[in-house]
């Protein structure tokens, strides 16, 4: 069995349970989306140096100048993008270490996501794979483009910053569906809610937040 997996405290019911309850105190509701993440082995999608911090309220490196999302923001992204409803068909830009994949995987019947940094997509593609997470289909490729061939999606979130929200994943977004990502440079970041109707696109400004630029091309 991998070490990582059974043991070493990380994976005691009480060590998760600690960041539940401090996700519930931080304002998170919705339920479904607390199993979710309390049934993931957070500490293996990090370098085994920073296992001990995994389930701290903080972003951790992950190489590559990334991060992984502290679990509050990941909570708050996840419950906006669910509002309650069973999720079809999702797209994640920005793998990374593959957390946020395999939290949605629990929550959606099909997840699509992309990373353009080949090496982190590559550990990310065997932490999905410890995690049994076998509903994920991961892509390297420019995340601004999306995956048009597997589109429509119900929903998209982005876990990098862009400076606007790129045509290509509107047009990807099914109607009724919901898009949740940061918009903005440095210091100045503001979480976005996009939502399709059958006449429109309605953007909501949420609260301020901080993450790694979205950048184009691959690597």
């Amino acid at each position: 069995m991998n070490v990582r997996l059974s043991g070493i405290g990380m994976t005691s019911q009480r060590t998760r349970q600690r960041m539940l309850d401090r996700l519930r105190s931080q304002g998170i509701k919705d339920e479904v989306v607390l199993a979710a993440m309390g049934s993931i082995a957070r500490h293996i999608f990090v370098d085994e140096a920073l296992s001990s911090r995994a389930y701290e309220d903080t972003a951790l490196p992950i190489g590559f100048g990334q991060t992984i999302s502290n679990p509050g923001t990941v909570a708050r992204m996840t419950e906006i993008l669910r509002n309650g409803q069973d999720m079809g068909k999702v797209l994640e830009i920005g793998t990374g270490c593959g957390y946020q994949s395999a939290v949605l995987s629990k929550l959606a019947r099909e997840v699509y996501t992309v990373e353009r940094i080949s090496p982190l997509l590559a550990k990310a593609r065997k932490h999905l794979r410890e995690s049994h997470c076998n509903n994920v289909r991961a892509r390297h490729a420019d995340g601004g483009i999306g995956i048009a061939e597997a589109a429509p999606f119900d929903g998209i979130i982005m876990t990098a910053a862009s400076t606007h929200i790129p045509q290509a994943l509107l047009l990807q977004l099914a109607v009724g569906g919901r898009m949740v990502m940061p918009i903005g440079t440095g210091e100045k970041q503001f979480l976005h809610l996009i939502e399709r109707t059958p006449q429109e696109y309605v953007e909501t400004v949420l609260e301020a937040v901080k993450f790694v630029p979205l950048l184009g091309g691959v690597v």
